[in-house]
């Protein structure tokens, strides 16, 4: 074991900082440069301010039909793993009946706790409309691999090979791991999940994004979500 959890700060239970031990991808990196950084930057903000109004428009819609169909709070919000390890707040919009998490971290998705609006939100994707907030905020990117919920991240940094490499970069909304492989769990899928995720991070580049971007949208109007 590496002692992440052991040897770090925590606030409420959650580790503060970057995880220990969390190293940087060694040598060139595709998009690296001066250049891509600040144009996936603009990228995030651009389309991450263009999402605010369906995010706005789903939050009061969702404001009338949860009291029937999702009854509970509007909104999701899990400690994930950041860029480097850091923990963060990750917003989503609510599918699933309000109960504490005891789904292991190889477990499968505990299907049987979300609701019929809830997953249509989520063959629509429309539950991760709120992370457009973190994307402003600098947390995340619209393109990137997908953040993990911190406690089960710690056991796959222990145990998955190349896991913490893929946190070099920050999470995004979708990421190449999503358009190519879908949902995946168990360690079989955990294990593929982080080698496309390795793959975005060797050969990032705008042009990569914008095909992950277009796929996305592809998955969205033909409901293949999760």
């Amino acid at each position: 074991m590496l002692g992440w959890s052991s040897q770090m700060p925590r606030a409420g239970g959650v580790p503060v900082g970057p995880a220990p031990g969390l190293r940087r991808l060694g040598g060139r990196r595709a998009g690296a440069g001066r250049a891509y950084p600040l144009a996936k930057r603009g990228f995030d903000l651009v389309g991450a301010g263009l999402l605010l109004v369906p995010l706005a428009l789903a939050a009061l819609a969702l404001l009338a039909l949860n009291p029937w169909l999702n009854r509970g709070r509007l909104f999701f919000v899990q400690e994930r793993m950041g860029r480097h390890g850091r923990p963060f707040r990750a917003w989503k919009f609510r599918t699933m009946a309000a109960a504490p998490i005891e789904r292991g971290a190889f477990d499968p998705l505990d299907r049987h706790r979300i609701t019929p609006l809830g997953q249509l939100l989520r063959r629509a994707r429309v539950d991760e409309l709120p992370q457009a907030l973190n994307v402003l905020k600098g947390e995340m990117s619209l393109i990137g691999p997908r953040p993990d919920y911190y406690p089960h991240a710690l056991v796959y940094a222990d145990t998955v090979p190349g896991y913490r490499d893929r946190h070099a970069v920050k999470p995004g909304i979708s990421g190449l791991a999503q358009t190519e492989l879908g949902y995946a769990d168990g360690p079989d899928g955990i294990r593929a999940k982080v080698q496309a995720d390795l793959l975005y991070v060797r050969t990032a580049s705008l042009a990569l994004d914008l095909r992950i971007a277009r796929k996305t949208l592809a998955v969205i109007l033909h409901r293949q979500g999760a």
